[in-house]
This record gives C-alpha cells, sequence and structure tokens, in this order.
C-alpha cells in the first residue's frame, strides 16, 4: 500500500486482540512492509472495566499470524501503560530486537465506572481512565522518543470523537481523549524541527468490543434489542454504518507513511461523516 513503509518497525499500544483497532493498526502497517511490536496488558483485564485486554496467548497468536502473512518481524511484549518501570522494561526489549522505532501508535485505552454522571462519578475509575487514555500517551512517546530522533517518524495517537462531542454518562474517557487531541498538538509544534510528525484519529462508531458493549448497555437502558440500539446509531451516521476497524487500520498506515509527509498536529475524523466539524 505505502512501499515507503517497508523494513520500518512501528510500536502499537493496545494491541492485543483481534476484535480492536489495534490489531488492524498492525495487520495495515505489516501489509506495507513495516515489522511490528504488538503491545497490550497481556493479562485478563480487571472486573470493572467492560472492555477486554489482549492476554499473552493472544498477542503471540497475532505476532505469529502477522509474521506468517506478510513476512515480517513481529514481536509481542505485555506491559502495563500505567506503569513507568514497565513501559521502561518494554524499550529494553525493543531495543533487544531493533535499533529504532520509525512509528509510535499510542493506541491504548479503556473504560472505568461508567456509565455515571460526573457528580457521581467514582474518584479512583475516573482518575484510572485518565491514566490509561491520556497519561500513558505522555508516557510510552517520553519513553520512545529517544529510539525514533536522529530521523524522520510519525507517531499516531488514538483519541476519540468522544474527545470532541461529548457522550452521556462517560466524562471521563471524553476528557481523556480531548486531552489526547491538546497533547497531539503539543507534540506536532515541539517535534516538528526533529523530523517527527504527530496526528491523532478520532474514530467514532467502529465495531469493536466497546461498541458491542455500549450496544448492551443502551439496550439493556431502553429495554430494546441490541441490533435495535444498532440501527438507530446507524441513522445518525450520514454513510448509514457502523466502521469496520480495518477502515482506521488504513487511516493509520497514510498518517504513518510518506504520503500524509505535510500533516501534522491534526485530528482526524474516523466516523462515516456522523462527525465533520474539526
Amino acid at each position: 500500500m505505502y512501499a515507503d513503509l517497508k523494513g520500518k518497525t512501528a510500536l502499537i499500544t493496545g494491541c492485543g486482540k483481534r476484535t480492536g483497532i489495534g490489531y488492524a493498526i498492525a495487520r495495515s502497517l505489516a501489509t506495507c512492509g513495516a515489522h511490528v511490536v504488538v503491545a497490550d496488558l497481556g493479562q485478563e483485564g480487571s472486573p470493572e472495566n467492560p472492555v477486554k485486554t489482549g492476554t499473552e496467548g493472544e498477542m503471540t497468536d497475532i505476532v505469529k499470524e502477522i509474521m506468517r502473512d506478510f513476512s515480517v518481524t513481529a514481536l509481542a511484549i505485555s506491559v502495563d501503560v500505567t506503569d513507568g518501570e514497565a513501559i521502561k522494561g518494554m524499550v529494553e526489549k525493543i531495543k533487544e530486537r531493533f535499533d529504532h522505532i520509525d512509528v509510535l501508535c499510542n493506541n491504548a485505552g479503556a473504560t472505568f465506572g461508567v456509565p455515571n454522571t460526573v457528580q457521581a462519578y467514582d474518584e479512583s475509575a475516573w482518575m484510572k481512565t485518565i491514566d490509561v487514555n491520556l497519561h500513558s500517551v505522555f508516557r510510552v512517546s517520553r519513553a520512545i522518543l529517544p529510539l525514533m530522533m536522529g530521523r524522520r517518524g510519525s507517531i499516531i495517537n488514538t483519541a476519540s470523537r468522544a474527545g470532541k462531542v461529548p457522550p452521556l454518562f462517560n466524562g471521563a474517557y471524553a476528557v481523556a481523549k480531548a486531552g489526547v487531541i491538546m497533547l497531539t498538538k503539543v507534540m506536532a509544534k515541539e517535534l516538528a524541527g526533529e523530523g517527527i510528525r504527530v496526528n491523532a484519529i478520532c474514530p467514532g462508531q467502529i465495531m469493536t468490543d466497546l461498541e458491542k458493549w455500549r450496544f448492551g448497555l443502551e439496550a439493556r437502558f431502553f429495554d430494546t434489542t441490541v441490533e435495535a440500539r444498532e440501527e438507530e446509531m446507524c441513522k445518525t451516521i450520514p454513510l448509514g454504518r457502523i466502521g469496520a476497524p480495518k477502515e482506521v487500520g488504513n487511516l493509520v498506515a497514510f498518517l504513518a507513511s510518506d504520503a500524509s509527509s505535510y500533516c501534522t498536529g491534526q485530528a482526524i475524523n474516523v466516523t462515516g461523516g456522523q462527525l465533520m466539524e474539526l
């Protein structure tokens, strides 16, 4: 797809399950010949997180699949992106296999304590949501940037439509993703002189575990079916359907490649027209 990505190395966090955007990103980059580091929590998620995380077994299977399908090098690393020491350990493992990183995709995300209003939100759940979705982008970027300096590179942060238009009863996630958008702009200005471009993607309704959980939650709330909730959501989307993770992965490959060489500091909507404002 993008020949200039061949032989480059990409790190994707939140990449350990086949039903997520991270997996689609890894495959899109590997399709272009990029080597990939598959990073995720590497264990079953906590009970308060409604969305599962990638386990070590799933990550190992994904790595084997990518190497088989695309003849690139792939590495699985278990990491907690809220733990600075764990991130340092990830960097050391990367350095054992690769001497640099060309593409960083900060994709790890989760939501805790939902559904809830701000006044009823559990403080620890709020802080944990902010930590996973926003502070991890800072931590991982700071740790990986020494492996990116001295050559052109690209950082793609996964924000969300929720970072631009607030959803109901999921305030911490929305606030965190809004923060990711601003952090993206800050990094883009600071790193432009280093030849490193930084952009964010803002997915809307994409058929992932999180989206399926949302439809199930709404179905119970409105005493209807998951199919009915999905149908109602599609009515709000000009293209009339829920997006596929692959469509997000394709955008990331574009942003990682020289095809987007004059794009930095942008927060690009992937919403089927549901959100058209910048």
